[in-house]
């Protein structure tokens, strides 16, 4: 069967069958079946299709996933984040847009102990909409700001996707994770920036208004006791890898074992909060390795039909510049972000791109991060952006879903700027990795 065949009917089926609302897992399964029987000798397939799934959710790169997933469960069903939120609250006095400002700077923070964009936005919404709505907060200003940090949590470490991408294309887990920092802390800058920018234009997008008169003690105390702690979480989670002195698993249980002593000391451990956690972990963690096990032969099926090879090699025989063949990834990646979730986008693109990427020398963390840009905005695109079903339901009464799409559009216009950044100079996303490698 020809290359572009034998990828057309996978490709195909997978996308079909998701787009008749077969769940990704149960999709990826169906197709895997299909292509065993046409191009790996059927039953003797199934065999080996058994032994691959068996190996792909037995690795010891996908350990950090659900530690990194019960980190951000604790973090939010203790009540952590809210201590947070208030103490960052008592730092910005009668700052104009300080409401937008908060939401960036507390939903940076809680990217950097969540790891769940779902999560992150979700937490947000449900506390700053509200009373952003009763200040007079224009949506750009509230549900923008809110979407837009939220998505952080993709880039920023811990980011269980970050580990489930460096896994599928066979990169440095670490690596990748400490890659995202700097273009996590450069995208969020930019929606400073923005925010300022709104203000300085628009002063009503922001009303000022009074609120209580806060000393410069309370203030430092606030940051010792509620926020200086969580720095040391991060420490644990980001620091250790960076130094060198822990792997990402290893770093991932220290980040647990961190919350849990913050948890205990602030006496916000409860048996609730720890079934709850426990449980949410258990959801979102059997659900990923499901998906994974599902989709870990469809690559090695896509390969053994010849459609990989054919697909690159037709590829490099366009003999287009990498910089093109770069552009048509990321554009893929938005174009795929409008119409399925960032799972979804990763195993179906991953096989492809990461191989091509090889035959044109581009460094694969690099890589990565890109393709985590275009991951993160695609969360805000319409028609089908999770993000944006997620603001839908915790915006006021009689917001349509346009005004939350037209609200997300600056920010998702300062992460294509920040992709062109990260493109045009590399050294934005491999300068950390950098300082692991060296000796």
């Amino acid at each position: 069967m020809h290359w572009f065949a034998s990828l057309i009917i996978l490709l195909g089926m997978v996308c079909g069958l998701m787009g008749l609302g077969f769940p990704v897992a149960f999709a990826f399964l169906v197709t895997d079946l299909v292509g065993v029987f046409l191009f790996m000798g059927g039953e003797r397939g199934i065999t080996q299709l058994i032994g691959n799934m068996l190996s792909s959710v037995t690795t010891f790169t996908l350990v950090p996933v659900p530690l990194f997933i019960l980190m951000g469960e604790l973090f939010f069903h203790t009540g952590i984040a809210i201590r947070v939120f208030d103490a960052l609250d008592k730092c910005l006095g009668r700052l104009p847009g300080r409401l937008s400002f908060l939401t960036v700077g507390g939903g940076t923070l809680f990217a950097a102990l969540s790891g769940s964009s779902l999560a992150n936005t979700a937490m947000m919404g449900s506390m700053m909409v509200p009373e952003m709505t009763r200040r007079g907060y224009k949506p750009v200003m509230s549900i923008g700001a809110i979407m837009g940090t939220g998505g952080l949590a993709i880039l920023i470490p811990p980011s269980a996707l970050a580990v489930l991408l460096a896994s599928l294309a066979r990169i440095d887990v670490g690596a990748l994770l400490i890659a995202g920092i700097v273009p996590g802390l450069v995208l969020a800058t930019c929606y400073v920036t923005l925010i300022l920018l709104i203000v300085r234009i628009d002063p009503q997008a922001a009303p000022v208004y009074d609120i209580a008169q806060v000393s410069r003690g309370q203030v430092v105390r606030a940051l010792i006791v509620d926020v200086a702690p969580m720095g040391v979480v991060v420490f644990l989670v980001v620091g250790l890898i960076l130094l060198g002195w822990a792997t990402p698993s290893e770093s991932a249980a220290f980040g647990v074992g961190g919350v849990l002593l913050l948890a205990v000391a602030f006496r916000r451990l409860s048996w609730a909060a720890l079934v709850k956690s426990l449980d949410g972990t258990l959801r979102v963690t059997v659900m990923t390795l499901l998906i994974i096990l599902a989709s870990s032969t469809f690559s090695q099926i896509l390969a053994f039909s010849g459609a990989s090879s054919g697909l690159i090699s037709w590829a490099t025989s366009l003999d287009m510049p990498p910089w093109v063949a770069l552009l048509v990834m990321y554009l893929t990646i938005l174009f795929l972000g409008c119409f399925m979730d960032q799972l979804s986008i990763m195993l179906l693109t991953v096989p492809i791109f990461f191989p091509l990427a090889h035959i044109y020398g581009m460094d694969p963390i690099w890589l990565g991060i890109i393709v985590m840009m275009g991951l993160e905005i695609g969360l805000t695109t319409p028609p089908f952006g999770l993000l944006l079903f997620i603001m839908q339901g915790v915006a006021p009464p009689g917001t349509t879903f346009a005004q939350i799409c037209w609200a997300a559009a600056p920010f998702v216009a300062c992460g294509v700027f920040v992709s062109v950044l990260i493109m045009v100079f590399p050294s934005i996303a491999l300068w950390l990795p950098s300082l692991i490698a060296a000796p």
